[in-house]
């Protein structure tokens, strides 16, 4: 496949206001979360033409601009400025094809324990995902599980997922997972897409830390 598609950066704000439930592999549960992400531009202020865009800190965003909490390895913690200071956050990673280029976001963040799901995921893929294929997630070589589309908005189609406490621990352990979608337009030549799982546990444990107590 000579050309794959892309997708623009998508607000997840509004995505997992209207969604609310994160999605088990083929079944449902009842967890909701708040957490929300932020596309890049959120998360930068505008520059002029030719020069770097100032990326926003919890120090210089505005309540209910997104900013970069911090980095770590391959994924970037991202948050949401709040007027009580508890600033919703979650892990988000750039996936991009074998050629390099971006073609899925995934954000992952911790859900309040006592629920089936431990942590809450969003991928989002292009709109020429070929919806009825589903997208499947596999964490290194373990069995890929599948995962339905819940709906499609301009930017792309969406899959909420759910974690259970053994997957965010097989994340942990894990060196990498791959999501894989299906293009509508080639549905015989699906694409892998790497998820790093560098960093992860780290991320994850301070996405953890910074959860109101």
């Amino acid at each position: 496949m000579s050309k794959r598609p892309r997708i623009q950066a998508l607000s997840l704000a509004a995505v997992l206001a209207i969604c609310g439930l994160p999605v088990l592999a083929q079944t449902t549960t009842t967890e909701t979360t708040t957490t929300q992400t932020t596309t890049a531009e959120e998360l930068s202020m505008g520059a002029e033409a030719g020069a770097a865009p100032t990326i926003l800190t919890k120090d210089t965003a505005a309540v209910g601009q997104g900013y970069l909490a911090a980095n770590f390895d391959a994924w970037e913690e991202r948050c949401e400025k709040t007027a009580d200071g508890k600033d919703p956050c979650q892990l988000f990673q750039l996936l991009r094809d074998a050629d390099n280029n971006p073609v899925a976001e995934f954000s992952v963040f911790p859900l309040p324990k006592g629920g089936k799901a431990a942590a809450g995921a969003t991928v989002v893929a292009p709109l020429e995902t070929l919806l009825t294929a589903n997208l499947t997630i596999a964490i290194d070589s373990a069995p890929a599980k599948i995962y339905p589309f819940t709906f499609c908005a301009q930017m792309g189609c969406v899959a909420r997922v759910g974690f259970t406490a053994e997957e965010v621990a097989q994340f942990k352990k894990g060196a990498k997972a791959t999501v894989t979608i299906v293009p509508a337009i080639a549905p015989d030549q699906p694409v892998n897409l790497a998820i790093s799982l560098k960093g992860f546990t780290a991320g994850f444990d301070a996405v953890v830390a910074s959860l109101p107590q």
